[in-house]
């Protein structure tokens, strides 16, 4: 066979496998195997017919990258519970960070179509949130405890259940990515006017910076696990909406493993969000100082772990590749 032909015949397979490279800590070890057979048996071809050729370099540069990470794999297997979170979350966040822009966008976008829908008809919150959600709120309001529904039950049974119902919302925007990311987009948009109708109507009431210490508290850890889960609803809908280079199935699989490592990982994020609305958000004569100092810790954290972080990972992990 003439090298022309050979390398027109493969050429689009050693491409996906190149770009394999600059996610390899993401990619599973089944993948990396299939990429690295594929690539010294053409590796082997080529060194028969064509021994010094630049394609017989080019691909046993490809192997050598290939080697080396089913070699790290194969190392890192017994630190995977920790390194899941410490690389792979992050690096498959920086591979979806405009997804994640834009799941934030949707999010910060409905909350503001809440609060301005609420301050024009005074009754929003009612066909939003539901009438004896709003009676009760409004009954806690006359007797000066606004937010005693977050005292309602033992810590305990919130707990759970709080939890349990976060993790449950989150996967389902997740899996609605299987009928496009439009639904999860659509779920997103949801939440974000509840959101925004809910503290719409206690800044009618006069109680805008009472609910923002209150609701916050947790909220800030919940509100930004959602919009994570989002990304991740999305990373699986656009996986199949748009396939680019790979097939659609290949890239809608691809789209499932991205979203279920975005999804997976929110879980500890929101049993901590769990925790604390269960068994501190119920405390309101917490000094404001303290709960504010609160909010602007989770603030930091979900910044640094799911945007600076990724970033700084992936330029190192990249810098020692090369």
């Amino acid at each position: 066979m003439k090298e022309i032909l050979f390398i027109r015949q493969n050429i689009k397979e050693w491409q996906q496998i190149e770009a394999m490279l600059d996610r390899l800590t993401i990619e599973t070890p089944d993948d990396i195997s299939a990429a690295y057979i594929r690539v010294t048996s053409d590796l082997a071809f080529a060194q028969t017919h064509y021994p010094t050729s630049r394609i017989t370099g080019y691909l046993n540069n490809l192997a050598v990258v290939l080697h080396n990470a089913i070699y790290r794999n194969k190392r890192e297997k017994r630190k995977r519970i920790i390194t899941f979170w410490t690389q792979e979350v992050p690096l498959v966040m920086y591979d979806a960070r405009r997804l994640l822009a834009l799941s934030a966008i949707i999010f910060i976008v409905s909350t503001a179509i809440g609060v301005v829908s609420q301050m024009a008809v005074p009754e929003f919150c009612r066909y939003i949130l539901g009438d004896s959600y709003m009676d009760m709120t409004i009954a806690n309001i006359k007797r000066g405890e606004p937010f005693a529904i977050y005292a309602s039950g033992s810590e305990s049974s919130m707990f759970s259940t709080i939890t349990a119902n976060n993790i449950y919302v989150a996967f389902v925007i997740y899996l609605e990515g299987i009928f496009t990311s439009f639904f999860t987009a659509f779920h997103l948009f949801n939440n974000g006017v509840m959101f925004g109708c809910f503290e719409a109507f206690f800044a009618q009431n006069g109680l805008l910076w009472k609910s923002i210490l209150t609701v916050m508290l947790h909220g800030t850890l919940e509100l930004s696990a959602i919009i994570v889960a989002g990304s991740a609803g999305i990373a699986m809908g656009n996986g199949w909406l748009f396939p680019g280079t790979y097939s659609r199935i290949e890239s809608f699989r691809r789209g499932v493993k991205r979203g279920l490592k975005i999804v997976v990982g929110t879980v500890p994020i929101f049993v901590i969000a769990g925790f604390v609305e269960s068994y501190i958000t119920r405390h309101t004569h917490i000094p404001d100082a303290i709960r504010l100092t609160v909010i602007l810790l989770s603030a930091a954290f979900v910044v640094f772990y799911y945007i600076i972080y990724p970033r700084t990972l992936f330029n190192k992990s990249t810098n020692k590749d090369l």
